[in-house]
This record gives C-alpha cells, sequence and structure tokens, in this order.
C-alpha cells in the first residue's frame, strides 16, 4: 500500500482520530499542572510582580510569551491529524514573531547604543536557559505521549511543533519570574531556550513519534 493511500484511509477513521483532541488536552493540562507546581515551589512569582506588571516592558515579554504558548498549542493540536492543513497554524506562528521584532526595534531606538549590551545580556541569562528548558520537560512529555495516540504524517515536525509549544508554555511561565524585562533579553535569551527545547522535540519526535 502507498503512503498516500494509507493516510487517506487514516483520516477517514474519524472515530479514532477524533479522541485525539481530548488525548492533546489531557496532556497539556497535565504539563501546565506539573510545570506551573515546579515554578511555584522553586522560584514563585517575582516579589515586584504588583507593580512591574503595570510597566510596559512586562506586560509585552508575558504577551509575547502568551501568544507563542496559545499559537503553538494550535499546531500540535493539528498536527497529529494525518491529512488535515497546517497552513492557518503554522501562519498565526508568525504573530509572536512579529511582534518580538517590533519590541526590539522599539527597544533600540527607546536607549542609547551603548546600553544595547547591557540591556541584552541581563543579570539571569544562564538562569533563564536553564529554567525555560526545566519547565519545558513536562509539557513537552505530555504533547510526545498525546502525540504518539496520532498519526503524524512528518514526526520530526511534529515533535519540533511540540517543542515549541512547551518552550512557550515554559516561557510564559518563567516571565512571571524573570526579573530582565527588556525585549532584547527577551528575543536573545528566550528564543534561545526555546529554541533548544524545539530542536530536542524534533529529537525525541523523529524517534518517538516514526509509525
Amino acid at each position: 500500500m502507498k503512503t498516500d493511500d494509507l493516510i487517506s484511509l487514516l483520516a477517514q477513521d474519524a472515530p479514532v482520530r477524533t479522541r485525539l483532541g481530548p488525548v492533546l488536552m489531557g496532556g497539556l493540562l497535565i504539563g501546565v499542572a506539573v510545570s506551573a507546581a515546579l515554578f511555584l515551589s522553586a522560584v514563585g512569582i517575582r516579589h515586584d510582580m504588583a507593580s512591574a506588571i503595570e510597566t510596559a516592558r512586562v506586560l509585552f515579554k508575558m504577551f509575547v510569551t502568551l501568544t507563542l504558548a496559545v499559537t503553538a498549542c494550535g499546531l500540535v493540536f493539528r498536527i497529529g491529524r494525518p491529512a488535515v492543513s497546517l497552513r492557518l497554524s503554522s501562519l498565526a506562528l508568525f504573530v509572536p514573531l512579529i511582534l518580538l521584532a517590533a519590541g526590539t526595534a522599539a527597544e533600540l531606538m527607546a536607549i542609547p547604543q551603548d546600553a544595547w549590551e547591557t540591556a541584552m545580556l541581563g543579570r539571569n541569562a544562564g538562569f533563564c536557559l536553564f529554567f525555560i528548558s526545566i519547565l519545558s520537560f513536562a509539557p513537552l512529555a505530555g504533547f510526545l505521549w498525546a502525540l504518539k495516540n496520532g498519526a503524524p504524517e512528518r514526526p520530526t515536525l511534529a515533535g519540533a511543533a511540540a517543542g515549541l509549544a512547551a518552550g512557550g508554555i515554559a516561557a510564559a511561565l518563567y516571565a512571571w519570574h524573570c526579573p530582565d524585562d527588556s525585549p532584547l533579553f527577551l528575543a536573545v535569551w528566550y528564543t534561545t531556550a526555546i529554541a533548544a527545547v524545539t530542536a530536542l522535540g524534533a529529537l525525541i519526535g523523529s524517534r518517538y513519534l516514526k509509525w
């Protein structure tokens, strides 16, 4: 049987495919709950959040990371179903990217050039990389487990999508603790951590999600 014929048969198997949504939602909720519990027990919300959340930079950081988490999760919820178009879900990922590019450009224009490096390096770059990675493990495991119940046509891409979504969720959680609010810091260190988790998801997915 040709691959295209097999995919068509799987796509027609509606009773099986419709169960993927609840499984993915379960993986998402459990992953977020575990990561949130770890976040609150290990570091918690920054002590000055009541006042910090009123600033544009903090609101921007939270909005961008949450937008990435939502749009990437939307892609994960579709990528495990054969013959389902991913075009709109993929295009939605450009929204947080455009927001981040605009915020970074605005930051570069708002502060003097000799302050760019300080803003980019921040105070906790190493911890940011470490903790976003740690917080992403539970959502990544939940998504990969759920996708195993589906039929992703491209396992590596599905794993990468799971990693991107998990990294976005972890970043959105960590943003409540992170004292570095510059969009430059967000563009460099958050992006690096999320990219690493995305690569890990792709690597695992290429093996674990193969069918």
